[in-house]
């Protein structure tokens, strides 16, 4: 059995991910493997070469609109990472897709630089 169906683990990490365009393509970071579904539950940017855009959109839909959207990476510094969760309103629980197998999880620049990074995707993967 695979890690990643027994705990919430790392799924893919994509080095030098072009985070450019505004908006830009969606860069696809992980895709759910047949006979599999997957939870996303957090993303790390880091190891990035500049200064990054300040509105990125996660997510597995067309738009990557259905994970986290509106996310800031301008404030990481040089040598710092960013940890990216669903944050649900306060007192309410976060609601997380469920990504069906053969489904693309991306990141999409909406005003994005000519920059690349380091994306980590972490979740789990369960039975279809």
């Amino acid at each position: 059995m695979d890690i990643r169906e027994v705990s919430i683990g790392l799924l893919r990490s994509v080095a030098a991910v072009d985070l450019s365009g505004v908006p830009g393509a969606k860069r696809t970071l992980f895709t759910v493997p047949v006979g599999k579904v997957c939870v996303v539950t957090h993303v790390v940017i880091r190891d990035r070469d500049g200064v990054l855009g300040t509105d990125y959109d996660f997510g597995s839909d067309g738009n990557c609109a259905d994970w986290v959207q509106a996310v800031d990476l301008s404030d990481i510094g040089a040598s710092e990472y960013k940890v990216i969760q669903d944050e649900p309103a306060a007192g309410a629980f976060g609601v997380y897709p469920v990504i069906a197998a053969g489904t693309i999880f991306g990141v999409k620049p909406i005003t994005g630089t000519a920059q690349t990074a380091t994306i980590d995707v972490f979740g789990y993967l369960y039975d279809a």
